[in-house]
């Protein structure tokens, strides 16, 4: 039995080893094509250990193009992910406050709509969207990457929103109510602070999803100046001509290390924000 039993382990820690190498291994692949020389990248593209060590691939990459570093684009991400994340929380919470604990007319019909947009793909939307936003003259401007979290927020970031505070007792809402406090007083000095892990994740999905837009800002964004990381990595490819491999992947794994980071440093707050769903006492 014993035997058996260290037997079954032995499989099922080799299966998750053997599983986990093969979901990194795209990373592997990129951060050791990054170091190779660009004749060897696809050339050798099964070995991870690079023939020779092309460090000099990150200094090219970092030089960028003409008179724009990569630091440009890093800067330039860095602001619009920055503001899309504060956005997204400001408009979140009070939506999702709103619809989790406010009664008013047609409440049931707009949080049906909201539901349904879930379902509703980039591309349905992208064409109307640019139509109202070239009408504003906001094309060529960071306000069409911005702006909408503002106002609206994500549907998805809504209804975790709302699903948490529904957790929430409503004995605390009630209790200070009886203490004289507004409707915003409540939502401000009771929900919020209860809702940290919730905005936690929020703040974290919204950061991933944000910096690593691609379709969004190659719409709007038509100034080199104005481009983010994405659209950045896009110019190392030249169909036309050669395609500088190893900056690219050497700038690649550089925007990996910002979410990598914020992974490391938010995970607890991650996985409490999608587990919790009550206030425990």
């Amino acid at each position: 039995m014993k035997k058996n039993k260290t037997r079954k382990t032995f499989l099922y820690h080799g299966f998750i080893w053997l599983l986990g190498f093969i979901m990194i291994y795209p990373i592997l692949w990129t951060i050791a094509s990054s170091l190779k020389p660009e004749s060897e990248i696809f050339r050798n593209a099964a070995s991870l250990i690079p023939s020779e060590w092309m460090w000099e691939n990150f200094a090219r990459g970092w030089e960028g193009f003409g008179n724009l570093s990569f630091s440009t684009f890093f800067i330039n991400s860095t602001f619009v992910t920055t503001m899309v994340v504060i956005g997204t929380l400001f408009s979140s919470t009070l939506v999702a406050f709103g619809f989790a604990r406010i009664n008013f007319r047609f409440r049931t019909a707009l949080f049906v709509c909201m539901i349904v947009t879930l379902m509703l793909p980039q591309q349905v939307t992208l064409i109307p969207q640019y139509i109202l936003f070239h009408n504003l003259g906001w094309v060529n401007t960071y306000l069409p990457l911005i702006v909408p979290s503002f106002i609206g927020g994500i549907p998805f970031f809504i209804f975790l929103m709302i699903q948490f505070i529904r957790g929430i007792p409503r004995e605390l809402d009630e209790a200070a109510y009886m203490d004289g406090a507004s409707t915003f007083q409540i939502f401000w000095r009771i929900i919020l602070p209860l809702t940290t892990p919730a905005l936690a994740t929020v703040a974290i999905f919204s950061f991933y999803w944000t910096w690593d837009d691609f379709m969004t800002p190659l719409v709007y964004l038509n100034d080199t100046e104005l481009y983010t990381v994405a659209l950045g990595l896009q110019m190392f490819s030249d169909p036309s001509s050669l395609s500088a491999w190893g900056p690219m992947f050497a700038m690649s794994v550089a925007s990996i290390v910002p979410q990598l980071l914020v992974f490391l440093f938010f995970q607890k707050y991650l996985v409490e924000g999608i587990t919790a769903g009550s206030v425990k006492g």
